[in-house]
């Protein structure tokens, strides 16, 4: 068990539909992983809980009163520096998905998210990692291909290329293979049966891939493919 388990996990939640905060609550009470301190239905009550609380994750929605989450995501990193926020959502928006990332959310998920998903999400996302649901990583992709470089990288430009085509260099076919279907948005589950290997065969190449490339999760490879192996 790791250190950040060692405790429960402190969990805010904020969303401005009682039902579905309260369900997710009790969802999340089950687990003994968790423990929610706080709840709020706006950004007002999420900053007053944030400051009292000192959640180790804040779980986030977007459509908020009077206030979109993303935008709200600064101060509450303000108010209580350590936290993690993981957007729990129904934008399906690629534009929403990339504020939420710049605005320093370390996840961004759907709400159709199953619970178990959801759980391991939120582990993940105290351990350092960053996650975003299957489905918005293709539009993760797609937004930063459109995006052109910055002026103030274009210096560094050269020698980044060289490093990633370097790191890239250093993978086998079957993983630039498996790398390219992560960028798609494709689970373990679907890689294993498109390639018809086995699940855990798929999970020991996906850590081989981040190893080989300096990265800490999926979601970085994805990003990583989108820059560098388009």
């Amino acid at each position: 068990m790791t250190d950040t388990l060692v405790r429960p996990i402190q969990l805010l939640v904020v969303d401005d539909h009682s039902l579905f905060r309260r369900g997710l609550m009790a969802l999340l009470s089950q687990d003994p992983r968790f423990e929610v301190t706080c709840e709020a239905g706006d950004v007002g009550e999420a900053l007053r809980c944030v400051a009292r609380q000192r959640p180790d994750v804040i779980l986030l929605d977007n459509h908020l009163p009077g206030v979109l989450g993303v935008d709200a995501i600064p101060a509450l990193r303000e108010a209580a520096p350590g936290s993690r926020v993981l957007m729990l959502t129904v934008s399906e928006n690629e534009a929403d998905l990339v504020a939420a990332l710049k605005a320093g959310a370390d996840g961004y998920l759907l709400k159709t998210v199953e619970s178990h998903h959801l759980c391991e999400a939120i582990v993940k996302v105290m351990e350092g990692e960053s996650v975003v649901s299957p489905e918005m990583t293709t539009k993760l992709v797609s937004a930063l291909r459109a995006q052109p470089a910055a002026n103030g990288d274009a210096a560094d430009a050269p020698v980044a290329t060289a490093t990633a085509d370097a790191e890239l260099a250093s993978l086998s076919v079957r993983e630039l293979e498996i790398l390219h279907l992560i960028a798609r948005g494709d689970s373990n589950k679907h890689i294993a049966r498109q390639l018809d290997i086995a699940e855990t065969t798929v999970k020991i190449h996906v850590q081989h891939i981040l190893r080989k490339l300096h990265l800490t999760s999926r979601v970085q490879a994805a990003v990583f493919a989108a820059r560098h192996a388009s």
